[in-house]
């Protein structure tokens, strides 16, 4: 096996930035790697996968991490898991926004990312569209099942 950089692909996943660093069919152990940046108060739904573990390990910023009854802060250089089968979200905390990575194994996550993401058409966060209409959550809903990934609740609010 020969040893190459990996392209980098630039998404905008609802009003977040996602940089796939390492894509899910590169390696054998379906390894994914996704820089992601989002602005201040970015939470999405409390959600369950089913399939995979999620580390989020923040490069700048703050990340407020729930998961299952515990809310842990942590900034850049810190990292946390959010196992399998465990309820977890997190909420952007910094006023400047933050940046992660955040990495999994199987390619569910990042299958979902591409399926509701559209491509980047420049650098940096795309404009904010607010929060989904109750048509594009059911949407979002279905795309996330499709990869295993149940929404189970609530983003996290202030």
């Amino acid at each position: 096996m020969s040893i190459a950089a990996t392209a980098t692909e630039h998404l905008w996943f609802l009003d977040t930035l996602a940089t796939v660093r390492v894509r899910h069919e590169e390696g054998r152990d379906g390894i994914s790697v996704l820089e992601r940046v989002a602005p201040h108060a970015d939470s999405p739904p409390l959600h369950v996968h089913q399939t995979e573990d999620e580390v989020f390990h923040v490069l700048e910023g703050e990340l407020r991490v729930r998961a299952g009854e515990a809310d842990i802060r942590i900034g850049a250089g810190e990292a946390i898991l959010g196992p399998q089968g465990v309820p977890h979200t997190y909420r952007v905390e910094s006023l400047a926004g933050a940046r992660w990575l955040l990495i999994t194994t199987g390619g569910d996550f990042e299958r979902f990312v591409r399926a509701v993401s559209r491509p980047a058409e420049r650098p940096g966060l795309p404009e904010p569209q607010g929060p989904p209409t109750p048509e594009q959550a059911d949407a979002l809903a279905a795309a996330a099942r499709e990869q295993r990934i149940e929404f189970v609740g609530p983003p996290l609010d202030s």
